[in-house]
């Protein structure tokens, strides 16, 4: 927290150093100092019951004290190819920080059933077997980033933008991450974890035959394999990603943290965790800054 003059440098205040209340920057002093018209006032700490209160000086300018901004909560977008572990991530990111997880897939699939405006349109085209339009995604993307719940705690947005199309459109409404967070995970890898995947399709749940094998015969036997998770297809699939991918790097290239995903879930997670730490560190600091 700082007191700032209402006129120029001249006169301001000196904070005494004090362990209980430590100077918020300690190279204003000496900046301040140097000044040619500057004439030092000494104010003993005290407390302030409010946000801000008016301090009257009979050698200085009233002041205004001012308490810290606070950070906004975090915007992130996490990309990766099929069977990357994406999911997982965003399950471990959200539990950390609390942020809403936001899938365009789902998203897409819960207007349509809601019947709303955009999920009316969506359907027209679903049901046609066509792709849903960039404008009608990006506009249900924007209205779920922009709900209260969004704006409050932060978002993670997962697997969205695909296309540089899609990413220009958030930018034009002016939507934008802290950080963009790219699973870079081995097409040998990658491959292997989609063929062994299988679907228990009594519960939903997925297993793999080598990393989470099913607990016994009995669902072993009733596991199924999705039409698409075969070795060629998903080759074609990793490639189409892998286009995608690159256009979107380009407008997020500033923003990119790149994050071994051959490793196990937890060191993959620590690697994720050292960005975002950082990212909210560095936004506290601009907060300091803001307030000062």
């Amino acid at each position: 927290m700082l007191i700032l003059g209402t006129a120029s440098l001249s006169p301001c205040v000196s904070f005494p150093p004090s362990p209980k209340f430590p100077h918020p920057n300690p190279n204003l002093n000496h900046f301040l100092l140097s000044h040619p018209s500057f004439t030092p006032i000494s104010l003993h700490p005290i407390q302030f019951p409010s946000r801000s209160k008016r301090l009257l000086s009979p050698n200085a300018p009233n002041f205004i004290v001012a308490a810290s901004a606070k950070a906004e909560p975090l915007k992130v977008i996490i990309s990766g190819a099929p069977a990357s572990g994406k999911g997982t991530q965003c399950e471990l990111i959200t539990q950390k920080y609390g942020l809403v997880h936001i899938s365009a897939g789902d998203l897409l699939r819960a207007e349509v059933a809601a019947a709303s405006e955009n999920g009316k349109l969506a359907k027209e085209y679903m049901e046609k077997e066509q792709l849903v339009p960039n404008e009608i995604v990006v506009m249900m993307v924007k209205e779920r980033l922009l709900q209260l719940d969004s704006q409050q705690k932060g978002w993670l947005l997962d697997g969205y933008p695909r296309s540089s199309s899609q990413a220009a459109g958030l930018e034009d409404y002016g939507i934008r991450p802290d950080v963009f967070i790219l699973l870079d995970v081995s097409e040998d890898i990658l491959v292997e974890r989609v063929v062994g995947r299988r679907l228990d399709p009594l519960t939903g749940k997925i297993y793999h035959l080598v990393y989470s094998p099913p607990k016994n015969d009995e669902i072993a036997s009733r596991l199924t394999q999705r039409f698409d998770d075969t070795e060629e297809k998903v080759k074609l699939r990793l490639c189409t990603h892998h286009e995608n991918v690159d256009d979107v790097l380009s407008v997020y290239k500033d923003i990119t943290v790149k994050v071994n995903g051959n490793l196990t879930k937890e060191n993959v997670f620590a690697q994720i965790d050292a960005a975002l730490t950082h990212v909210v560190e560095q936004r506290k600091m601009n907060s300091r800054s803001v307030a000062a």
